[in-house]
């Protein structure tokens, strides 16, 4: 199966280096996407040019391809998902979810000089970065990459009811299924809420599991992958 790899904030496709070959390994055709401005050195992307790196993406793959994002990218999956609900045959969320039509993207942290940089490992104590050890910590951090301000605020635009119908699987890492349930019937996840095929799947693991827990992660992806 044709799967696209979605890192977050900060990433760019390095950061699925571990995952790929196991994928590739369970008969895959991975592909890891640099987002514009996040790896490609430009500083002045919008939140219109990531999402249509993804649908070039989406478009190229030979077969209806498994969308995977990570955390932020949640949306950018599901704005893909709004694009192309006839294309991607199912979407992935690693610990993150959707934000709706009219909310920014990704407007969590202070901007500087145009771009929203890591903010170091302070708002990420806890699970969420409990199995990094201290070279992962210092290799994250130093290869993170400034998010340009036009993506972190550009605003989610979605127009087409198809996308509740793409099956959507919740990946749970520093969180567990039932809390992800439970926030979804508490409506701080309505587009979830809306959707007609969620599951979930759990892993043990921090926020960053391409990480972490490379292998296993692809063997979560590889299940989802349609049999026959």
């Amino acid at each position: 199966m044709d799967i696209l790899l979605i890192g977050g904030l900060w990433l760019d496709g390095s950061a699925w280096d571990a995952v790929v070959p196991a994928l590739e390994a369970l008969g895959h055709r991975p592909l890891a996407v640099t987002l514009p401005g996040q790896g490609d050195g430009r500083s002045s992307a919008t939140l219109d040019d990531q999402l249509a790196a993804v649908l070039a993406a989406v478009d190229a793959a030979e077969e209806r391809p498994l969308v995977v994002t990570h955390s932020a990218a949640a949306t950018l999956g599901w704005l893909a998902a709004d694009a192309r609900p006839d294309r991607v045959a199912k979407l992935a969320l690693i610990g993150g979810f959707p934000h709706q039509d009219g909310r920014p993207y990704a407007d969590f942290f202070a901007i500087h000089d145009g771009a929203m940089p890591f903010p170091g490992w302070g708002p990420f104590e806890g699970a969420d970065s409990a199995d990094l050890d201290a070279e992962l910590r210092r290799r994250i951090a130093a290869e993170a990459v400034p998010v340009p301000e036009q993506v972190a605020r550009g605003v989610v635009r979605l127009t087409d009811r198809r996308r509740y119908q793409v099956p959507v699987v919740v990946v749970c890492p520093e969180f567990t299924p039932q809390q992800a349930r439970e926030w979804i019937a508490a409506g701080e996840a309505p587009e979830l809420a809306r959707a007609e095929h969620v599951d979930f799947v759990d892993i043990d693991s921090g926020h960053w599991p391409m990480f972490t827990r490379p292998a296993e992660l692809a063997h979560l992806l590889h299940g989802m992958a349609p049999r026959g």
